[in-house]
């Protein structure tokens, strides 16, 4: 077992995703030097997975895995099912919270005995670096959708930064309804509502959750459409409340 499991979903990464391990690396080995960094590749249409392989060679910690193109979620799922940490972070491969901000949640969770930390673009502290105010403001309607109709707990749900415990991140990703072992293959590269679901099913098994404001650094990116995928996240979250209102949820008690 190492002490942590760094989980990288990636999907047509190729310009960047050298730098982003590099970054990592970097940083773990100043910090902890006894992790492992998985990147799950997510069906990319470039040299993603090669760029990663002959990173790999040259840095036995890292490896890669190929996914079919299922999305994010079953990315991670995947690399988390798979990994062997006493913690678990899950990243975004364009590294927009800095891996340095590991530390800060950390406290939290070797401190006060957190099972999740998550990482929280709101709230005092807190910090956004080149943002559109357009994509501000659908971030804010669309967690005001979140904490009316799901949860109220956090500011910030879909942050890609996020560390847990290790086993209770297999257990929770092993639980998944919405985005488990059947999700589907899709066409397009689109984000989705699955910390909703990563919450709730934390939330019915009743562990316990932090919210941590960080720094964190826009990133402009043109495979995702802010119009699009506001509306099928919503429709996300939509299923995700009416599984919990059924009770899908509750047998995890």
């Amino acid at each position: 077992m190492v002490d942590f499991s760094i989980i990288i979903p990636a999907y047509n990464e190729e310009s960047g995703i050298t730098s982003s391990l590099t970054q990592v690396l970097n940083f773990m080995r100043g910090y902890n030097d006894n992790f492992e960094i998985i990147v799950v590749d997510d069906g990319s249409s470039d040299r993603t997975c090669e760029k990663v392989e002959a990173y790999a060679r040259e840095n036995q910690v890292v490896s890669v895995v190929r996914n079919p193109h299922k999305g994010k979620a079953f990315a991670i799922r995947t690399g988390i099912l798979m990994s062997s940490g006493k913690y678990v972070l899950m990243a975004d491969a364009d590294m927009a919270t800095p891996i340095e901000e590991l530390k800060r949640l950390m406290v939290w969770i070797t401190d006060h005995n957190f099972d999740i930390v998550i990482a929280s673009r709101e709230g005092i502290g807190a910090k956004r670096f080149n943002e559109p105010l357009m994509r501000h403001i659908m971030g804010r309607v669309f967690n005001t959708i979140i904490r009316f109709v799901s949860i109220q707990d956090f500011q910030d749900t879909q942050c890609g930064f996020k560390v847990f415990k290790g086993d209770v991140a297999k257990n929770i990703f092993g639980k998944l309804l919405l985005f488990g072992a059947d999700s589907p293959n899709i066409k397009n590269a689109r984000v989705s509502a699955f910390d909703v679901e990563v919450l709730i099913v934390a939330k019915r098994l009743g562990y316990r959750t932090k919210e941590v404001p960080v720094s964190w650094t826009y990133v402009p990116t043109v495979r995702v459409n802010p119009f699009r995928d506001s509306l099928l996240n919503l429709l996300d979250v939509l299923k995700v409340k009416l599984n919990d209102i059924l009770g899908k949820y509750s047998n995890y008690n």
